[in-house]
């Protein structure tokens, strides 16, 4: 029956001509604050522009409609002949529609190493008007996880009279872009295992909302921001504590973290290699006892730097006796190396 319906001629024609209500043409006015003859000209040629409002030409306000962007609707009718037989049919409509804004978002692991919190994710959102008119942005926010806290960077000083970093007219131009910047932390219950964590975690999405010239808001809502995360191999290591600046052939303290990222236990035996700047203090090949999967251990560690300058810390060996592997790590920090006199008799 549907197939001898849609083979047959209908007596009704289904035309579309407009799906959603029209706005109004926007111009961007050329003007000149001087009263000569370029300012004449500019004058002359807006009161002859008819896309503008007589007596408002400057306010970037036209009179003519614009069609706006359509979409796909699917359109049905059902009709009645003049001799009682029951008529329906559809019709389908598809239109291109262009996105408003094109967002890109970048990730960056920062490793909390001097705190007790884990690592930190930076997000930047990139935003670009690809419309061809104004837009202002009312609000740009990241809808963090339930695995994160987030804290906004867009603003010059902190709190809540924090101006933002673009100014008190928040206007995009087309074609422009903003970045925007986020700092997500891990809650305090996921804290421990956002350090071990691997694979692709969840952090949040953004929403984004705007207007255009006349008011019309406007409003758009990624999908949920993924990233990897960064891996570590079997052992982690990182710094707890490291002073800024030591005292040359003083030694100074530090306070290294290992962390079993691995699925097994592992019994770990210290070594402390001397570089040409670094020496290490204590007793070199020692028993740090067994680590569990996802455990950590706080060690305290001393060492003295011979040469000025800015020396990087290097030459610790983790040994796991079970798998009879070596783990090396060097360039774990740098610390700044000066003289302790003020006459540079060093």
């Amino acid at each position: 029956m549907e197939v001898n319906q849609a083979k047959q001629e209908h007596l009704l024609a289904l035309k579309v001509m407009r799906l959603t209500k029209p706005t109004l043409f926007t111009n961007l006015p050329v003007t000149c604050e001087d009263r000569d003859l370029p300012g004449d000209v500019f004058a002359q040629l807006m009161r002859e522009d008819p896309s503008t409002i007589k007596g408002a030409e400057a306010l970037m306000l036209g009179e003519m409609l614009t069609l706006p962007q359509n979409f796909g609707l699917v359109c049905a009718v059902s009709y009645t002949t003049q001799y009682g037989e029951k008529l329906y049919f559809r019709k389908f409509f598809k239109f291109q529609v262009l996105k408003p804004l094109d967002v890109k978002t970048k990730f960056y692991n920062a490793e909390s190493d001097l705190s007790s919190v884990t690592d930190e994710v930076f997000l930047e959102a990139q935003i670009q008007n690809i419309t061809t008119s104004a837009m202002f942005m009312e609000k740009v926010s990241l809808e963090p996880s339930m695995m994160y806290n987030v804290t906004e960077l867009n603003t010059v000083a902190s709190g809540e009279d924090g101006e933002s970093t673009f100014g008190k007219m928040s206007y995009l131009q087309p074609m422009d872009t903003r970045q925007y910047l986020y700092c997500l932390k891990p809650k305090p219950e996921y804290a421990e295992k956002a350090g071990v964590i691997k694979g692709v975690t969840v952090i949040g999405k953004l929403d984004i909302v705007w207007k255009t010239n006349l008011g019309e808001r406007g409003r758009l809502q990624t999908s949920q921001l993924q990233r990897m995360a960064p891996g570590y191999g079997d052992i982690r290591l990182s710094l707890e504590m490291i002073p800024d600046t030591v005292n040359l052939e003083e030694p100074f303290d530090i306070i290294c973290k290992i962390t079993n990222c691995s699925e097994r236990t592992m019994d770990l035996v210290l070594e402390m290699c001397n570089t040409r700047s670094i020496h290490w203090c204590g007793v070199s090949g020692r028993q740090l006892g067994k680590l569990s999967p996802g455990a950590f251990l706080s060690l305290p560690l001393i060492l003295l730097s011979s040469v000025q300058g800015l020396q990087s810390i290097s030459g610790l060996r983790l040994t796991d006796t079970f798998l009879k592997r070596t783990y090396e790590y060097d360039d774990i920090a740098q610390v700044c190396v000066v003289c302790p006199y003020t006459n540079n008799e060093c």
